[in-house]
């Protein structure tokens, strides 16, 4: 009680200027909660994928060990908080009501940045994102308060520093991680089990070294937690580094060795070491991204209560130049959050699932991404590179080069082994404690990423099935991290300007904007994954081992997939027709995204049900396996049937040609409703299992294509005595002719079907 009646006395305490700051300080904490959340969700693929893509543990216990390592750094973070004080700008210069702009502007943009990269399932840097907006934001109000002399008021030399590091580090990581897996993949080979000997005692003690080293240069020197080591010890770890290092390599040397004596698995030992200590060190030196910001808002609101009288347009933030004094309990409360966060967010699990399926060993997986020509035309210049060097390489080389790469057969559910899932670790710790040992702040997402492509590379897991897929991915994801500093720029300098001119009363408007456009996002994000064609627990069900179940299942996927597609057919049939006859275009566009969309799901589906056919017997997957590719070959043409009535139609529609006259709206009406029914009737069959009415619906079918034939050549005859208009003439002729089309791919997916589907006694 005595609490909140401190609490209302401070309150009523406070002018009204500074209650309206108030105001913004406390969303300004509630931004801080989002964008912990939304900044878990993003940066847990860089301690997380390692780990759960080699299967080093249960998904479960791998988020125990990744939570304790975030609430262990968040809890004693080191002092990275002056970075949102002063690190970019000069405090010192700057108003109260200039430096609320522009931390406001902060952390509007970085949610909106996080949110939408995240909902997209690409990794971007939170780092990146902060100094970009922090940038962005004091330039312009720079800009605002003193024209092109406020320039001077930034810390341009320190933010081109961190730019220049951070952008470096994409392709130092790369190379490193393709060239040190190489070498791990040489000495171990992917038979690693028969091959470990004496190696892992020395392999497991340099990893443990450099994790140890990583912990204690990044994770926790300045920390709070060093303070409480004894001075010698203290001493011996950062004043005789190299000393120390030594010790613990003979020492984690032959305990590693011991324990693999001992039947341990020392490379699962490494990874889940190696997680902990990415956890701990994003949490304790990236946790300024997330909350950095509001904490240096909050201490500059308390400045002016205490000093500034309410001057908020005279009063300068000198006090921001000292050092940061965060209270611990926002340490662990933000701990508190990173770990929900961390088992509850599943649009981590999205940016997971991209980091693992562009690095997997499986080129069977289904591509997150297509292709582009970009990708296409480095493929094709390595592939010439890679065959110029395999040419004057002598034979003996390559044939025992070949033989240390040759794959083992390894279950279908890891993307890679523990080989190089240690490698990803250690390598993206070493890299990152190597650049903060020359004050080079580094991204944590960009370096683990990087690190991870140039493994799967130098691992061959960009086979020449999925090379062109994977480099799009990759080229896609690092052209979002420079899209994602200008962006942040940019909307950073929009938001700061808006809140310079327009004060308090636009900072509230920005404000009731964000709320607004969050719960949209929420809305839309929710309706998303509730819509998601993608089935994943059928998937998961059709890689059984008992032959009997996938073929169970099977079935039920292609039954559930082909009546997908005929439902979807048969509406946006008769709505392109309907639009078309209303000369409405708006439905016509619609229809034709949607259509590539379909099209898309279809190829998605397909891949996974082939592979489904492969684990069946071998004798009952020759036998039907012909007949479901012409299910699918005719779903298929049926899209692409539906494509070449709608465009024509949509550019028609577009261009204000006269439209369909009545006289074919009312003479084609009856056939639009009678091949909609077809559709439907077939779709009710196979969703039904029951083909008793197959042969009747196949013969209306027939009978309909045959009066469509009938009506193709009296359309013709139009043509040749038409004195109307000739466009909309031939774009009436191509709906009746594609119209034929899709009843003949109709009837042989009803055929197709039929044959699949058949109980296994008949055929």
């Amino acid at each position: 009680m005595d609490f909140f009646n401190e609490i209302a006395s401070y309150v009523s305490g406070l002018s009204s200027v500074e209650l309206s700051y108030l105001f913004v300080v406390l969303f300004m904490f509630t931004l801080a909660v989002i964008d912990l959340t939304v900044g878990v969700s993003n940066d847990a693929v860089n301690f997380l994928s390692a780990a759960v893509g080699s299967k080093a543990a249960k998904i479960k216990h791998v988020l125990i060990v990744a939570a304790l390592g975030v609430f262990v750094g968040a809890s004693f973070s080191s002092g990275m908080m002056d970075v949102a004080r002063h690190g970019i700008f000069d405090p010192g210069f700057f108003t109260f009501e200039n430096v609320m702009c522009i931390y406001l502007a902060v952390v509007i943009s970085d949610v909106f940045l996080l949110d939408l990269f995240n909902s997209l399932g690409l990794p971007t840097s939170t780092t990146v994102s902060m100094v970009f907006e922090l940038l962005g934001a004091s330039f312009i109000t720079a800009l605002i308060s003193s024209g092109s002399s406020g320039l001077g008021m930034l810390n341009t030399d320190r933010a081109l520093t961190i730019i220049i590091s951070i952008f470096l580090s994409v392709a130092i990581a790369f190379v490193f991680g393709l060239v040190v897996q190489w070498i791990s993949r040489i000495l171990f080979t992917f038979h690693y089990r028969k091959n470990l000997g004496a190696k892992i005692g020395l392999y497991g003690g340099f990893a443990t070294t450099a994790i140890i080293y990583f912990m204690l240069v990044k994770g926790l020197k300045g920390s709070a937690i060093v303070g409480y080591l004894p001075q010698d010890f203290h001493d011996f770890i950062y004043e005789d580094t190299a000393f120390f290092l030594l010790v613990a390599f003979v020492f984690f040397t032959i305990l590693m060795q011991l324990l693999h004596w001992c039947r341990v698995n020392v490379l699962k030992v490494v990874v889940l070491m190696g997680t902990f200590s990415l956890a701990m060190a994003f949490a304790g030196n990236d946790l300024v991204n997330f909350i950095g910001v509001t904490l240096a808002g909050f201490e500059s609101f308390k400045d002016l209560v205490a000093n500034g009288n309410g001057a908020v347009d005279s009063f300068t933030m000198g006090s921001l130049n000292l050092p940061a004094k965060t209270n611990v309990l926002f340490l662990i409360g933000a701990g508190a959050v990173m770990v929900y966060a961390l088992f509850t967010s599943k649009k981590a699990r999205k940016v997971l699932q991209t980091s693992i399926d562009l690095s997997s060993q499986q080129n069977e997986e289904n591509e997150l991404f297509g292709t582009s020509s970009i990708a296409r035309n480095m493929v094709r210049a390595v592939s010439k590179c890679v065959d110029a060097v395999s040419r004057n390489t002598p034979a003996g080389v390559k044939r025992w080069i070949g033989k240390r790469f040759t794959p083992l057969e390894e279950r279908e559910d890891v993307a890679f082994d523990l080989v190089r899932a240690s490698v990803n670790l250690v390598l993206a710790g070493l890299l990152i404690a190597v650049g903060t040992s020359f004050k080079l702040p580094l991204s944590t997402t960009y370096v683990t990423f990087m690190v991870g492509m140039g493994s799967s590379l130098a691992d061959r897991a960009w086979g020449r099935e999925s090379a062109v897929y994977r480099v799009t991915g990759v080229v896609s994801v690092v052209g979002g991290w420079f899209i994602t500093a200008g962006a942040a720029f940019i909307i950073a300098a929009f938001v700061s300007s808006i809140m310079n001119f327009g004060g308090v009363i636009a900072m509230y408007v920005m404000i009731a904007l964000v709320i607004y456009l969050l719960i949209r996002s929420h809305v839309n994000y929710n309706k998303k994954k509730s819509t998601e064609k993608v089935d994943e627990k059928m998937l998961v069900v059709l890689k059984s081992d008992d032959q009997a179940e996938v073929w169970n299942n099977l079935m039920l996927h292609a039954a559930d997939t082909l009546t997908h597609t005929l439902a979807f057919s048969a509406d946006t049939y008769k709505v392109m027709f309907e639009s078309f006859s209303k000369d409405a275009l708006r439905p016509l566009k619609s229809s034709l995204i949607k259509i590539v969309e379909e099209k898309s799901f279809m190829k998605k589906e397909r891949r996974a049900e082939t592979r489904g056919l492969q684990r069946i017997d071998q004798q009952l997957a020759f036998e039907r396996s012909t007949w479901y590719h012409l299910c699918t070959n005719s779903c298929q043409q049926m899209l692409n049937t539906l494509t070449r009535i709608g465009e024509p139609m949509k550019e028609h529609a577009d261009n204000s040609f006269s439209p369909l006259s009545k006289v074919y709206v009312d003479e084609f009406s009856p056939y639009c409703r009678d091949v909609y029914n077809v559709l439907k009737d077939i779709n009710e069959i196979i969703q039904t299992g029951n083909y008793e009415a197959s042969e009747e619906v196949s013969a209306r079918a027939k009978n309909l294509k045959h009066s469509l034939a009938n009506l193709r050549k009296e359309q013709t005859m139009r043509l040749h005595q038409s004195q109307g208009s000739l466009r909309m003439d031939f774009v009436y002729l191509n709906l009746i002719q594609e119209s034929h089309e899709l009843l003949s791919e109709v009837r042989n997916l009803l055929r197709g079907s039929n044959k699949f589907f058949a109980p296994l006694n008949e055929q």
